[in-house]
């Protein structure tokens, strides 16, 4: 049971958590790169420091567009690959989260679940390119997004001209030895161990293969010219029914809204 005084916290941290969400805050309507380009080579990494928990912004839970999200309580061994967008001119100089303005110059993130702060770093899976920021705010809350990088950020990583990227985020120990600095000279296509990722909607997971079976038959009868397979993982002892690879984050976006009017809520990408 939370105290008065936890009860207040939690509803101050809630209201800067929502406030990101209500478009009349903003001058802009849609979303945008700066007015002029930056050279991001003369923008340093966020340097990990061992932080206190910031006051605002981390509820134990909270709930945005329906969907209730629980805030990890430590970033130790988080590991996490998905998608990235980014955020820039519309937010500039507004209000994180955590309280602190936001700025699309610096090396910041937002994330749903990670304590506020932590240091991350980001590795753009198909160039091979690596960043370290600082998430220091909430979202994204798009559907299949994992971290909301500042434009310069996102620049950095070479995601700005498409929106969005296939990512590998890891939490940073502020007390470990330093990690090597990117590398921008990486073949385009790879990543940092030099294989290709694939992009996947994974539908379901089953212990059972029959269960697993059914659902890839009914998926093959509703979507018929879609690359859909039940594979078992023998580390987790699980099948698991995915449709696969594809091509772009816009057809993975448009196949997830699909199923969802079909009835399939819990579809996830997946990048291998």
């Amino acid at each position: 049971m939370l105290s008065g005084k936890e009860f207040l916290l939690v509803l101050l941290s809630l209201s800067v958590i929502l406030g990101g969400c209500s478009s009349s805050r903003y001058r802009q309507a849609h979303d945008s790169a700066p007015d002029h380009d930056i050279d991001v080579s003369r923008i340093p990494d966020a340097v990990p420091r061992r932080e206190p928990r910031s006051r605002h912004g981390n509820p134990p839970s909270y709930t945005v567009n329906g969907r209730r999200y629980t805030v990890m309580q430590k970033a130790d061994g988080y590991v996490e690959r998905g998608i990235a967008s980014w955020y820039g001119k519309k937010f500039h100089g507004h209000r994180t989260s955590s309280g602190e303005p936001f700025n699309m110059y610096a090396m910041t993130a937002a994330h749903t679940r990670l304590p506020l702060p932590t240091y991350v770093r980001v590795t753009n899976l198909k160039n091979g390119r690596s960043i370290v920021v600082r998430v220091n705010d909430r979202g994204p809350f798009h559907a299949n997004r994992i971290i909301d990088l500042s434009y310069a950020a996102a620049k950095k990583l070479g995601i700005t001209a498409k929106g969005t990227g296939l990512v590998e985020i890891r939490a940073i120990n502020p007390d470990a030895k330093a990690t090597p600095v990117a590398n921008y000279n990486r073949p385009r296509g790879s990543t940092a161990s030099g294989g290709e990722v694939q992009l996947y909607l994974q539908v379901g997971a089953f212990v059972s293969r029959r269960n697993a079976e059914q659902l890839r038959s009914r998926l093959r009868r509703q979507f018929a010219s879609l690359n859909i397979n039940a594979g078992y993982n023998p580390q987790r002892q699980i099948y698991r029914v995915r449709i696969g690879p594809l091509s772009s984050v816009a057809e993975a976006d448009r196949l997830a809204d699909s199923l969802s009017r079909r009835g399939y809520k819990d579809s996830h990408v997946v990048i291998e």
